[in-house]
């Protein structure tokens, strides 16, 4: 059976579904796709190719489409190795294939493979007849790396756009390539991790995508992971709107690190006063069980977070100055912070947490932070419920 997106547009890309971790540190339980298209026209056009390991699948695709006919241009839009690590290999079957990128894309092909010197750059706005499809590209650094670019085609009837990495998302496909075949839902939280992990940082960037592509009509978005996008175009474009504008639900996460027990006692106490005072969505993160990305997609969904561990070697419990530092490395805006900690007999969590939102966080800071030593009385007790409290006011309050 040979996928196909459109009469003339066909999928060929590959599931992984035996990896753990993608990029060595993301968890994805349902795999992942690597997509890659052929546009079969008068010329021949490929677009991306897929992690390397998975070749002699991939060049199975490609052949059972086109036979023995010669691939005419090959459009990398994004050089991460996921997409760019079957081009050498390309080469030795299609030797006379000309690859098609930008400036950037060929100084980082000549660093990871090689070669680049003698290929066809474009620039934003270029333009490529390959007979019924004419190709234009569009430029779109930093979507998430700086050589990102995306490529519509455009024929009489539709417009198609790769658009590399962008609204993509985790999970391997299973059997269904268009969401009209596929139930999405598992997919749509899926869309926030990934977006929230690997391009939340991006945010100006990808609203600068975003504009480019403003007005033009889309009848399908392939992405380099996850399905192709047809019948909810605009729901997907509008999450990526939401997200790179760092707009959030009314809701509230906490994240904990505890030792034996006592910081999760009162981060249950908190949880319970915000529930009470009306805040429904509520999402609590042991930060040595719940794997970061999640706690970060859940930061990417909520406006705001509570944050509490204990001393720990007379510094920040280590897992929580991780998910800090996480947190700060995406440069999120627009949230409300409360913080607790605990200590045997030197406090320095509050403070240690205090210092990562004066430096690099600047979130707004709710409420009073909680100190418990040792663990909760009557009076760490009513603080932790006021500022449960406390923040559920202020989350109420924002319009």
């Amino acid at each position: 059976m040979k996928p196909i997106i459109t009469e003339t547009i066909k999928y060929i890309g590959v599931d992984d579904t035996t990896i753990d971790l993608f990029e060595s540190q993301y968890i994805v339980p349902n795999g992942i796709s690597y997509n890659s298209y052929l546009i079969v026209d008068e010329k021949i056009c490929l677009i991306d190719t897929v992690e390397a390991a998975f070749f002699v699948n991939y060049i199975k695709n490609i052949q059972s489409i086109i036979g023995d006919r010669p691939i005419d241009y090959l459009v990398i839009n994004h050089m991460e190795p996921d997409h760019s690590g079957s081009i050498a290999l390309i080469k030795k079957y299609y030797p006379d294939v000309k690859i098609i990128g930008n400036k950037k894309t060929f100084g980082m092909m000549q660093g990871f493979y090689g070669f680049g010197n003698d290929e066809m750059e474009v620039k934003n706005g270029d333009r490529l007849s390959l007979g019924t499809y004419e190709l234009s590209f569009v430029l779109t650094p930093m979507v998430h790396w700086p050589e990102t670019m995306m490529t519509l085609a455009t024929s009489q009837t539709e417009t198609v756009l790769f658009s590399g990495d962008a609204f993509g998302c985790f999970g391997a496909l299973n059997g269904g390539i268009v969401d009209s075949q596929i139930n999405c839902d598992d997919f749509w939280l899926e869309m926030v991790r990934y977006y929230s992990n690997i391009v939340g940082k991006y945010g100006t960037p990808v609203q600068n995508a975003l504009k480019k592509l403003a007005g033009v009509h889309l009848d399908y978005i392939c992405s380099t992971h996850g399905p192709v996008w047809h019948e909810h175009i605009n729901k997907v474009v509008g999450m990526y709107d939401r997200m790179s504008r760092y707009e959030t639900e009314d809701g509230l996460v906490i994240c904990y690190g505890t030792m034996y027990g006592n910081t999760e006692r009162a981060a249950e106490e908190i949880a319970r006063a915000a529930s009470e005072a009306g805040i429904k969505n509520i999402v609590m993160h042991n930060v040595s069980k719940s794997h970061h990305s999640y706690i970060i997609r859940d930061v990417f969904r909520y406006r705001g977070l509570i944050v509490g561990a204990p001393t720990y070697n007379t510094d920040l419990y280590h897992e929580m100055d991780v998910l800090l530092s996480e947190l700060a490395q995406r440069d999120i805006k627009h949230h409300l912070l409360g913080c607790f900690g605990s200590y045997g007999w030197a406090s320095k969590a509050v403070g240690k947490i205090l210092e990562w939102n004066e430096n690099h966080l600047h979130f707004e800071l709710v409420g009073t932070p909680v100190e418990i030593k040792q663990s909760l009385d009557a009076t760490t007790t009513e603080q932790c419920v006021a500022l449960g409290k406390a923040m559920a006011e202020r989350l109420h309050a924002v319009v």
